[in-house]
């Protein structure tokens, strides 16, 4: 299975070893350092590729915000539909793009809706995943206002989170890395982002909040609801 075209996939070029053996370094460091102080980043490499790095590591998993002084991550119950987020827990992403489009949008002065999302397709003979591609989209009226800021990426333990399952759209076997802690969770590194940061900003989409709704109603396996013309 191929995702549709505005699926957009990890920007290249790639992290060579030597940048990822810095990665290692500036991770060992932060989580030496602890959460209390953000993570001294002077790297070349963009900021985005040592969160990607940390996230593929498989024992970290990533939350954005605007906040940049939480000290505890408590469960909560978020409005949405599906199974698996339909639940009181911490939500965080095995992923280090996904988290940052959440910590550079200001949804608290610019009211909006959000459809994203990260996936990755299994392999339908190995069912090895694919690379990670991305969806984002916030409403129309919003988007018209550059509702950027300044945000915060924390880096959470794994061990009390669970992997959202596998979906199946078809034949295709899809991962989306969302996880999920019944638990408290403290943080163990944060990361300063900034708009500029984010590799996508300038293709998150906008969407009309009625027309969504509309079609979500229709289709409710639709996602994202994409308006194909």
């Amino acid at each position: 299975m191929e995702l549709p075209a505005y699926w957009m996939s990890r920007p290249e070029p790639r992290p060579d070893r030597r940048t990822s053996e810095s990665f290692d370094l500036l991770l060992e460091q932060a989580l030496a350092d602890g959460p209390d102080v953000p993570i001294d980043y002077r790297l070349e490499a963009p900021k985005w590729q040592f969160l990607c790095h940390a996230a593929d590591r498989g024992t970290l998993v990533l939350h954005g915000s605007g906040d940049p002084a939480i000290k505890r991550f408590e469960p909560r119950q978020p409005d949405d539909t599906s199974e698996f987020g339909n639940r009181c827990a911490v939500f965080a992403a095995g992923d280090g793009l996904w988290p940052m489009y959440y910590a550079v949008l200001d949804r608290e002065r610019h009211p909006m809706s959000l459809i994203n999302g990260c996936a990755r397709v299994a392999d339908g003979s190995s069912g090895q995943l694919g690379d990670p591609h991305y969806y984002f989209s916030i409403s129309a009226r919003a988007l018209k206002q550059q509702p950027w800021r300044a945000g915060t990426v924390y880096l959470l333990p794994a061990d009390t989170f669970e992997l959202q399952p596998r979906i199946q759209v078809g034949d295709a076997s899809i991962q989306l890395p969302q996880w999920a802690s019944p638990l408290p969770v403290t943080p163990v590194a944060k990361l300063d982002v900034h708009p500029e940061d984010f590799p996508f900003l300038d293709h998150i989409r906008g969407h009309d909040d009625d027309q969504v709704r509309t079609r979500a109603a229709a289709n409710p396996d639709g996602f994202p609801w994409h308006d194909e013309a």
